[in-house]
């Protein structure tokens, strides 16, 4: 079974909404590990149907290498992002990671992606699930 971990910080609603996502589409043919940088963020995580949960800078590091994708916000990627809640460490342990990385061109730091079109988070969060996620699942 794939392991897919949804990371997300400061409130979980970003993640929260992914998850109920994956598991609207794909129920339990997935294992979705809610991984927040805080407990707050992992807490509504795993209440969004999350099959494990974890937070802080060691659980993150620590979960990365064991699973197949990561999926949230290309914050996960920016040292301090998220109000310093993804540290270095993070980014450095979820960039170096062998599995493959589905994230949203979404955040609150200063960066622009270029070539990502503005849509709404939940248009952005059903390309995730329908169009890149699926992909990985046989049918």
């Amino acid at each position: 079974m794939l392991k897919v971990a949804v990371i997300d910080g400061q409130g979980g609603g970003i993640g929260s909404l992914i998850i109920k996502r994956i598991k609207e589409n794909y129920g339990e043919r997935l294992e979705v590990w809610a991984l927040g940088t805080n407990a707050i963020a992992a807490s509504q995580m795993l209440k969004a149907g999350a099959n494990r949960g974890a937070a802080g800078e060691n659980a993150v590091c620590h979960c990365v290498p064991q699973v197949d994708i990561i999926v949230g916000s290309i914050s996960v990627l920016i040292a301090n992002a998220m109000m310093g809640e993804v540290t270095p460490a993070i980014t450095v342990a979820v960039g170096s990671s062998k599995a493959t990385k589905i994230l949203l061109p979404i955040s609150q730091e200063n960066v622009t992606i270029v070539g990502s079109i503005r849509e709404p988070l939940p248009h952005l969060v059903d390309q995730l699930i329908v169009d890149n996620l699926k992909v990985f699942l046989s049918d």
